[in-house]
């Protein structure tokens, strides 16, 4: 039904804006009363689909990446599609409109989308308030949350730890992991995000204010699709140095081979189909040249359960989808971990 009717019509339109009524429609129907109705149609809880990694324990290795909810609105309603975890951001200390419109492009034909949204979010504090609530529900039925942190555009370069740290304590009570996002195209000096020396100090800074709280929370790194071996060998030492949980693998492409969509040209970060077989080599390069030392959440281009399980198979333990959730729509979750339950 999705695929053959409500797509095709949400497709018709801008896709922020569709984004923006999407949310109001699923807020709507859960407030009549269907969120139970999606819970027993996409949900799936069997112990067999459990996983536990950086000592938290995920009801199913499917979650939602980062992009989707920013501004941790509406992640309750949304795990009533059956993701066994949400990543919330990016988040930015400071609320900011992000890139001038137009800035998301739809690329039909490729299965994919172009964005430079540019970090738009309302802000930590906006964040927090929203999240507020998770605390409050019985253990068995709290949402696992990712906190996605990034710097503001403005930030000078000498500043950027300062924000990062500042987003990491307002949302440290309230989320379970951390990623630090240093590999999004659409930021300001990316340059610096990704060299080796700044990581270093940027990842000790982080430890140095989680060793503060009572509880410490796992703290992941997001990396591009695009790095060579080279820059993949740099992440695997960056991991053991800094002794970082996991790596999150990975973010959007500034690639654009083989496309074929009109507007293929657009500035942006790619996702979707065509980014899925390049991240699932990196992935497959991390683990066995690790070792398979630490986690990969493995994201880009799950668009079908192959995707999913090819990801896995090349180490990822667990998985997010972004991109296919909106050409799929919510069966794709589902599917997935019927597939890994089924294995």
């Amino acid at each position: 039904m999705y695929k053959l009717i409500i797509r095709p019509i949400l497709f018709l339109f801008d896709p922020e804006k569709v984004h923006h009524f999407t949310f109001s429609l699923i807020r709507f129907l859960t407030n009549i009363g269907f969120g139970g109705i999606f819970r027993n149609i996409y949900q799936i809880k069997k112990p067999k689909l459990e996983r536990e990694l950086f000592g938290i324990k995920f009801p199913n290795p499917v979650g939602l990446a980062a992009g989707f909810d920013k501004n941790a609105v509406l992640y309750k309603e949304l795990s009533n599609f059956g993701f066994g975890f949400i990543e919330i951001g990016t988040v930015t200390p400071k609320a900011q409109i992000g890139n001038p419109k137009k800035r998301l492009f739809r690329l039909k034909e490729d299965q994919a989308i172009i964005n430079r949204m540019g970090f738009n979010n309302k802000g930590v504090a906006a964040a927090v308030e929203k999240l507020k609530s998770n605390l409050s529900v019985p253990f068995e039925n709290k949402i696992i949350i990712g906190g996605n942190i990034g710097k503001n555009t403005q930030t000078l370069p000498e500043n950027y730890t300062q924000d990062y740290l500042e987003c990491f304590k307002a949302l440290h009570p309230y989320v379970d992991y951390f990623v630090l996002n240093v590999s999004c195209p659409n930021v300001s000096s990316h340059a610096k995000l990704n060299d080796k020396d700044y990581l270093e100090e940027l990842i000790a800074a982080v430890q140095k204010c989680n060793n503060t709280f009572d509880k410490q929370k796992p703290i992941l790194l997001k990396i591009a699709p695009d790095l060579n071996n080279d820059q993949l060998d740099e992440i695997i030492e960056l991991v053991a140095i800094t002794k970082i949980e996991g790596v999150i693998a990975s973010n959007t492409s500034v690639s654009r081979e083989g496309l074929i969509s009109e507007n293929k040209k657009e500035m942006g970060g790619l996702s979707g189909k065509p980014v899925s077989n390049k991240s699932t080599e990196v992935i497959r390069y991390l683990h066995k040249n690790s070792n398979g030392s630490f986690p990969i959440i493995g994201v880009g281009g799950i668009h079908s359960v192959k995707d999913a399980l090819d990801k896995i198979e090349a180490g990822a333990s667990l998985v997010q989808v972004f991109t296919g959730f909106i050409y799929e729509g919510p069966s794709l979750v589902k599917k997935i971990n019927k597939a890994i339950l089924h294995k």
